[in-house]
């Protein structure tokens, strides 16, 4: 065997086995151990606000969560009481870390209680939501007060407020919003018709209605 022939014949296994072991590193890193795809990290938020329903017989008025309000739907006076419901779920099938919340706070409006820090001067809450399993799912409720009267606009008479959240960790994302809508007497101005015969005593009512309403949420601590 030349010389030649037998430098062949040493580098070429050689050479072979760098290939395949380098190919096989790089799916490695790219898709997981034994080429399998890494799954990928999904959450999901559900943002609702609270709906006033028409009383009970014995005066009790309950709250019916749906995506949003329209200027038809019941309407919310000045100092009045809004809850919202906060779904987190990972809808993933493995597990989540590090989850945070963010809830952008309307203008009119101040939180009163519910998890998490809010920092007044961008008007956002935030709060960590930990860790997820597969599929887990957390329910959060945040209650907020709209402003009175004198801190209205004092050209609108009836208009729309949208409060958004948001979740995330480092690796996915989501949002969601709710639209709800006021009604205040603008000086000089007829009243806006009322959306039905049973929206004076739904909103009248709301105030007694989240005011009993805890779901074990706590008073927010508050940065300025």
């Amino acid at each position: 065997m030349t010389n030649k022939n037998l430098l062949i014949s040493v580098l070429l296994p050689t050479t072979i086995y760098l290939i395949l072991t380098t190919n096989v590193l790089a799916d490695y890193g790219q898709y997981g151990q034994y080429g399998q795809p890494v799954p990928a990290q999904t959450i999901l938020i559900d943002k609702m606000v609270g709906k006033p329903t028409a009383p009970t017989k014995g005066g009790v008025i309950n709250v019916e969560y749906v995506d949003n309000l329209t200027p038809s739907d019941p309407r919310f006076k000045p100092g009045a009481e809004v809850m919202f419901r906060l779904k987190v779920k990972n809808t993933s099938t493995i597990a989540i870390t590090d989850v945070t919340v963010k809830d952008f706070v309307p203008t009119y409006m101040e939180p009163i209680e519910g998890p998490g820090t809010f920092d007044s001067t961008n008007r956002i809450i935030t709060f960590p939501a930990g860790s997820f399993n597969p599929n887990e799912e957390k329910t959060y409720y945040v209650k907020m007060q709209l402003y009175t009267q004198e801190k209205m606009p004092a050209d609108k008479g009836l208009f729309c407020l949208t409060n958004k959240s948001q979740v995330y960790n480092n690796y996915t994302s989501d949002d969601d919003s709710a639209q709800f809508c006021v009604e205040k007497q603008v000086m000089g101005v007829k009243k806006a018709p009322e959306s039905g015969p049973e929206a004076g005593i739904l909103i009248l009512g709301a105030n007694t209605l989240l005011a009993g309403i805890g779901y074990g949420i706590n008073k927010l601590t508050r940065k300025k």
